[in-house]
Order: C-alpha cells, then sequence, then structure tokens
C-alpha cells in the first residue's frame, strides 16, 4: 500500500485541473495500441498526468528495457479506477474505507449497491484494469503488471528488475 505522503501528493495533484501536456501526448499514443487508447481515454485527466509521469520515469530508469508493452503498462496501470466513476472525492473516502475496513472486506462491497459499490470497484481497480487490457489485445506483462501492481513483489509475474523500476516510478 502507498504511503500517505504519496497519497497526499496524489490528492494534491487531482485537483489540478488540467492533463497530460501537448507535448507528451502523441509520445503517450505511440507507445499504446489503438484499443489501449481508447482505454486511455476513459482514464482522468488526472490519472493520464500520473500515469505519463511514471512512464517518462521508468523509461528514464531502464533506458532500452523500457519496451512498449513496459510503458503501456506504466501509463494504463490505473485504468480501472475508470470503471468506478469516483471523482477525487469519493476516492478520498474509498482508499480512507480501505485502509478503515480493509481491503478485503472494501472488494465484498462490489456486490452491493450506490456508492458502497463505487467504492468496492474502486478498491478492485488492478483486476478490473487487467479485465479491461485483456479485452484491448494488451500485452501479457502489460495485463499482469496492471493486475500485480498493488501486490508485494514475491506475488509478482513480471520480471523482477521491471516491476521495481514499475513499482519505484509509481511511488515516486
Amino acid at each position: 500500500m502507498a504511503g500517505f505522503g504519496h497519497l497526499a501528493k496524489r490528492f494534491a495533484g487531482s485537483l489540478v485541473p488540467f492533463g497530460v501536456p501537448a507535448k507528451d501526448r502523441d509520445w503517450v499514443a505511440s507507445q499504446l495500441l489503438p484499443s489501449e487508447v481508447e482505454v486511455w481515454h476513459r482514464m482522468s485527466r488526472a490519472d493520464q498526468r500520473h500515469a505519463s509521469q511514471v512512464a517518462r520515469r521508468v523509461e528514464r530508469s531502464l533506458g532500452n528495457e523500457a519496451t512498449r508493452p513496459v510503458l503501456a503498462a506504466a501509463l494504463l496501470h490505473d485504468c480501472g479506477k475508470s470503471v468506478s466513476g469516483l471523482g477525487t472525492y469519493g476516492r478520498v473516502i474509498a482508499t480512507i474505507s480501505m485502509k478503515v475496513a480493509g481491503r478485503e472486506m472494501a472488494k465484498a462491497w462490489v456486490e452491493t449497491r450506490g456508492f458502497t459499490r463505487r467504492v468496492g470497484l474502486y478498491v478492485d481497480h488492478p483486476q478490473l484494469g487487467a479485465d479491461l487490457l485483456g479485452m484491448a489485445g494488451s500485452a501479457p506483462l502489460t495485463i499482469a503488471w496492471t493486475a500485480e501492481h498493488h501486490l508485494p513483489p514475491e506475488k509478482w509475474t513480471v520480471p523482477l528488475e521491471i516491476g521495481e523500476a514499475l513499482k519505484a516510478a509509481d511511488d515516486d
């Protein structure tokens, strides 16, 4: 689970009303399959901006090892958040609820209705994102990282060096 500083930084960033800078939009599109671009466009502007920053850090960190599937994983790892339809303040409530009730309890809320269901969907964003990317025809590494990005390293199926670079860039 991300630390408080990371969460505070993400919250502050979510309040900024703009998305990916124009200079990066073409670069982002060049790293994604056309079907992945459709998934990208469903993400919030704040999530897009965060993800493009993560991908640029991964690119600097890994150099030639930052293949298209790796960069797509960086760009799309949070795409499942779009399924919940929660805005900034709903996400804050979801994050606090998950910390108080626990991830498993919050995941059970998917079976409920209304706002509580949306919180459950938000908590389950890694698996929902992996499902979206599977339907989009993404590379296995991209799908795996999206599903695993909140798991401890011993549960990753992506190469350790790649996972460590992706995790470090996301928590920066």
